[in-house]
């Protein structure tokens, strides 16, 4: 992944946890966790959302 394409994903992440919280919806830390990993290209975005709707269901 090239720093450019890093910087466009925490740019991406600080945009919608900026969203969330003007809508009142928490950022669980878990999903933090998540979008960090995403953010550095450790996982694909596909393997982000399903791992937060399996934490999701298990709620």
């Amino acid at each position: 992944m090239s720093p450019n394409q890093r910087l466009k994903r925490l740019n991406a992440v600080k945009v919608a946890n900026a969203l969330n919280k003007i809508e009142g919806v928490p950022v669980s830390q878990y999903a933090i966790e998540l979008s960090d990993k995403w953010a550095n290209g450790e996982i694909s975005g596909a393997e982000m959302k399903s791992a937060l709707i399996a934490a999701h269901k298990k709620v």
